[in-house]
């Protein structure tokens, strides 16, 4: 496989949000966003703002334009904090890291976050039609499915994302999938638990897992996206710059290839816990699932789109992290929005080779 089988590249265009000097809100960093559009069209990016203690608040800001560039932010304020008591912990609180789809056929923003609570990072859904107002569905819950042997709502779980729109299920049946990344190892909850991995994985590496809830039951109540089956593995690491991990990034777009999906890959070497890692390097990969069973990869780079090398990407809270999250179209260019080391927000444009 080569690059040429994912023929997309990523250019950097510089550095749109950077933490506001005095704002306890964003003392330790504005990261990760999530993106979309109002109803009057205006483009938006919600940023993980995280304030003294590592407790993490998203805000609304909208992008500012030079020559269809996004070149800065305008602030709007925050729009979602760890209100609800799964939100918080006695000790930790935080809505981290959200991924947002505009869904057309439900009329809806999904936004897909973590939510940092007693047990831990635990996926979470609110919607919203004009991204300021957000309703809470709640935890996500998978459905225990005997094949696999484990509950998957044991395990922490994060970089869940919606495709746009009804996909494929594994019986044909159209359904709203998502794409998750659970974690195996239980030695966080409890001392000398380990790693528990599903009946036929041998690989105890975070991957990207799919998960569908059937359209029609979601169509009738949007509450339905909370419950989860049907789950398959979609990928795992392969390549030396995603040796540790791989997660999903912004939603998948549809190309003429297949869904395009940029993902991060994670190498180096994991502290353990939940501090903040001093020795990995996040790199922007991507790979092109299959559109009529989104489980399956067609191709994918064995090389990264985009590696930390400037500045502001290796030097941070977390050094060396370039982490896509969303992606947005401007006048016909398509722009990926990411973290850099965990401090500030980037934004480069995704480009068709050839």
């Amino acid at each position: 496989m080569t690059s040429t089988d994912v023929p997309y590249a990523l250019t950097r265009q510089g550095v749109v949000m950077a933490p506001l000097p005095g704002d306890p809100n964003e003392a330790e960093g504005v990261l990760n966003p999530a993106s979309g559009r109002t109803p009057d069209g205006r483009l938006y990016l919600l940023p993980r703002l995280v304030a003294e203690g590592n407790v993490s608040r998203v805000g609304l800001a909208k992008v500012m334009l030079d020559d269809g560039v996004p070149t800065g932010v305008l602030r709007r304020g925050i729009v979602f904090a760890p209100d609800a008591g799964f939100e918080r912990g006695t000790s930790n609180a935080g809505v981290e890291d959200p991924r947002v789809t505009w869904v057309p056929s439900l009329g809806l923003h999904l936004m897909t976050y973590v939510a940092y609570g007693p047990l831990g990072p635990r996926l979470a859904l609110a919607v919203s039609e004009d991204l300021s107002t957000w309703l809470r569905l709640g935890p996500v819950h998978f459905e225990y499915q005997p094949d696999l042997d484990i509950d998957l709502n044991l395990f922490p779980n994060k970089d869940a994302v919606f495709f746009p729109e009804p996909v494929p299920g594994p019986d044909g049946e159209l359904a709203y999938a998502m794409l998750h990344r659970p974690m195996w190892d239980l030695g966080w909850i409890r001392d000398g638990e380990g790693t528990h991995l599903p009946a036929g994985v041998t690989d105890d590496r975070p991957g990207i897992w799919i998960s569908y809830a059937p359209a029609a039951l979601v169509e009738r109540d949007v509450a339905a996206l909370t419950h989860q089956a049907r789950h398959r593995l979609v990928a795992m690491s392969e390549y030396p710059f995603e040796e540790l991990k791989i997660g999903a990034g912004p939603a998948p777009i549809r190309v003429d290839e297949g869904w395009l999906l940029i993902h991060h890959g994670v190498s180096g070497a994991m502290a353990e816990g939940w501090e903040p890692q001093q020795r990995v390097n996040y790199a922007a990969g991507a790979m092109l699932l299959d559109p009529a069973d989104p489980a399956r990869v067609l191709a994918r780079t064995p090389e990264p789109l985009m590696s930390p090398e400037t500045a502001d990407e290796r030097e941070g809270l977390v050094p060396n992290v370039v982490f896509p999250t969303a992606i947005e179209e401007v006048d016909g260019v398509r722009y990926v929005f990411y973290g850099m080391a965990d401090s500030k927000i980037g934004v480069a444009r995704l480009d068709r080779l050839g």
